[in-house]
């Protein structure tokens, strides 16, 4: 089907959390808090961003969403228009491990994959957002909802989704200072124990299986990880007593949302407790943190 010229497309996208402690670049959770992007062909390139974090985010050609854009014309055969007119609601707090770079990504890709009349099925799109993003965790949740664990073999993501019960909150404490993924992964050793290793496997093991079987309780021990937070700890202050303040206000669980510096607490209940006990606890820290109470987005993104 020839590329449609006389109409615009948009994109809602949720956002995500990743890893969820153990499941480095593996496991990533959809949350209801979006971002839209939408695309019309023009006669020069343009790109506006509004919402949150506007002036975080670059307005120029060079923004990844273009990018994905045109990578969807090129593999998919189709004349590049004259220009791309790219418009970008942003719901999602910039640079703090929310997935926000994955949301744009898929924005991107899905409004000029309609656009061109739907040459490439979901999962293409998904190997397309994980070779522009560089791991599939956050797109493949963003894409699809729920909880979803992927693995990469050459250029191809294999991914299996569960729901995640709509009872669990996440509560996000969101630090008033950026994070960039680079700078997150420098701090990482380039090797890890065989310990260490299995410590690893076993929890992120655990963790699926107690979300499958909704034994939450599990997730107080499913959630520990050796191979990241220890590091990245250290570039966010107050890390340690933040995560103590949610559990012991009744959070199962705490681990750095994506790269950080958002913590993330899962709860059953008291989430206002929580909020609150985390909120303060950074605050001795002079860290200001805005709080959000999450549900899991069981939908993923749609186009309209």
């Amino acid at each position: 089907m020839p590329p449609t010229f006389d109409r615009k497309v948009t994109a809602r996208i949720p956002a995500s959390t990743t890893n969820l402690g153990p499941g480095f670049d593996v496991l990533g959770l959809a949350l209801q808090l979006y971002s839209t992007v939408t695309l019309e062909f023009s006669e020069v390139d343009s790109l506006s961003v509004s919402g949150v974090d506007a002036d975080k985010i670059p307005s120029t050609p060079e923004h990844v969403a273009f990018q994905a854009a045109e990578l969807v014309f090129h593999r998919g055969g189709a004349k590049r228009p004259k220009g791309f007119k790219l418009q970008i609601e942003n719901g999602i707090p910039a640079i703090r491990g929310l997935g926000g770079s994955g949301t744009a990504i898929l924005g991107g890709l899905l409004t000029a994959n309609a656009l061109c009349g739907t040459p490439f099925s979901d999962p293409e799109l998904l190997n397309f957002a994980t070779e522009l993003e560089g791991h599939p965790d956050n797109v493949a949740a963003s894409l699809y909802g729920g909880l979803v664990v992927s693995a990469q073999e050459d250029a191809h993501v294999h991914t299996v989704r569960l729901e995640c019960p709509s009872l669990l909150s996440i509560v996000m404490a969101i630090p008033d200072f950026p994070l960039s993924t680079e700078q997150a992964r420098g701090v990482l050793p380039t090797s890890v124990g065989f310990a260490d290793a299995i410590y690893n496997t076993s929890r992120s093991t655990l963790l699926i299986a107690s979300i499958a079987t909704r034994q939450f309780e599990m997730l107080r021990v499913a959630m520990k990880d050796r191979l990241h937070q220890p590091y990245r700890a250290s570039l966010i202050p107050g890390f340690d007593d933040v995560a103590e303040a949610a559990t012991s206000a009744g959070a199962l669980s705490v681990a750095l949302s994506g790269a950080g510096p958002t913590v993330a607490a899962y709860c059953l209940e008291h989430t206002e407790q929580v909020a609150e006990k985390m909120q303060v606890a950074f605050k001795k820290h002079q860290i200001a943190a805005d709080i959000k109470i999450l549900k899991p987005d069981a939908h993923g993104a749609t186009v309209f």
